[in-house]
């Protein structure tokens, strides 16, 4: 599951009734999305061993798994930034929560009825992707409504540390579950964690949507993209997103696949294996504050992903399980240089983007930088499907030469700070 957002209460179009303190919102929000968060990282390992060992699926059924979960970003980001500004906030975040709760449970279901089959997988894949896109561009400009501008680079640390810790735990977890429940039973710890961030997202004061502005949905959507694809450091910050989660996505969709049918690992060893990018990532966002302050957001921007690129390259040495440190190792130095460049990145648009324009401009960037995440998917898919893993394996790394040289050629590498 993508990056935390936090419920956006955007002060200029909503007004808590009752009363509410932010820190008292954040809070609740926080508890919530630990939750949804913990359970959607065992769906890491759970959804694609249900394909493997369930339903016997190819390397190439497996990456679609990964692609239709993604593929929501590409479809839906541009309008969920209106839509978000024009529906009542807590009844549609609860909703959505709802609706993930429904999908994934249902797979569990249809195994014990006898009736489970790979449609049925990819159908919940796409749902829950695409209500997971409504509700984190929805949630995109909560921390800046509630946050002092100062404070932004430390919130969402805060924020990302705490998903990189259930991206810690759940994948361990997960494994473990995997082993005792097997994987159908392990969705289920991802069904309920939704089921639980709907209760706790419905003790939030509801909100009123804004005004139904004048202009229409398709102008809107305009002028979001406008702003972003003109500003002299917001557009390159995108591109290097963009070919960031493209890698981040052939990545992830590999890893499974590559660690249980080429190196040979167990689940329960493979949970602990993909737990060591959610410890980079929480080593990136515990750093991210020092490294920015420290050399400037556009220096830390480039130091950060070089790091990753680096360390990206020591993950296809693993061949067995007598050697999977160096997939261990390469991806906890990758998680660690992406989180500390999106942590840079985004609080740059929080506090540079107007207020009026913000949801629209997270929509915009997520458009672009996350709809292209299907695409790295598939590409990895295709690759393992033609040659085989290992090698899909190193043309994924080898693409993640692109970030950098994106910076390099651009305006972020003359700055200190990108602001």
């Amino acid at each position: 599951m993508p990056s935390p957002a936090a419920p956006a209460l955007s002060a200029q179009r909503t007004a808590p009734v009752p009363p509410l303190s932010p820190s008292v919102a954040f809070w609740r929000y926080w508890a919530a999305a630990t939750v949804s968060n913990t359970g959607s990282a065992v769906t890491v390992i759970a959804l694609p061993l249900i394909a493997l060992t369930v339903l016997d699926a190819t390397a190439l059924q497996v990456t679609l798994l990964a692609a239709a979960g993604q593929i929501s970003w590409l479809l839906l980001s541009l309008p969920a930034g209106v839509v978000a500004q024009r529906i009542e906030l807590r009844r549609l975040q609860v909703t959505l929560d709802l609706l993930r709760f429904v999908a994934l449970g249902s797979i569990p279901l249809a195994w014990w009825l006898g009736g489970l089959g790979y449609l049925h997988l990819l159908l919940a894949a796409l749902v829950t992707g695409a209500a997971t896109v409504l509700y984190d561009i929805a949630n995109s400009t909560f921390l800046p409504a509630v946050v002092p501008s100062g404070q932004l680079t430390a919130r969402n640390s805060l924020m990302s540390g705490t998903h990189a810790v259930t991206q810690t735990a759940g994948p361990s977890a997960g494994g473990l579950l995997v082993q005792a429940a097997g994987p159908v039973g392990a969705l289920l710890a991802d069904a309920a964690s939704y089921l639980t961030s709907a209760l706790v997202l419905r003790t939030l004061p509801a909100t009123r949507p804004a005004e139904r502005p004048k202009e229409s949905t398709a102008r809107l959507i305009a002028e979001g993209w406008r702003y972003v694809t003109r500003h002299p450091v917001m557009l390159p910050c995108m591109l290097w997103a963009t070919a960031a989660n493209f890698v981040c996505a052939g990545f992830a969709a590999l890893t499974p696949l590559y660690l249980v049918r080429e190196a040979g690992l167990p689940p329960a060893l493979l949970g602990l294996v993909i737990a060591a990018d959610g410890l980079g990532a929480l080593a990136g966002a515990a750093l991210a504050p020092w490294v920015s302050r420290r050399l400037g957001t556009a220096r830390a921007l480039l130091a950060s992903t070089v790091t990753s690129v680096l360390f990206l390259f020591l993950v296809p040495l693993t061949t067995d399980t007598g050697n999977v440190y160096w997939f261990a190792l390469g991806s906890f130095g990758f998680g660690l240089g992406i989180v500390i460049g999106s942590i840079t990145t985004r609080t740059h648009r929080q506090t540079d983007s107007p207020p009026e324009l913000l949801s629209r401009v997270m929509a915009t960037v997520r458009f672009v930088s996350w709809g292209v995440q299907p695409l790295g998917a598939l590409t990895a898919g295709i690759l393992a499907t033609a040659a085989d893993p290992r090698t899909a394996l190193w043309v994924i790394c080898a693409t993640a030469l692109f970030p950098p040289v994106v910076l390099l050629l651009s305006p972020v590498a003359r700055r200190r700070n990108l602001s």
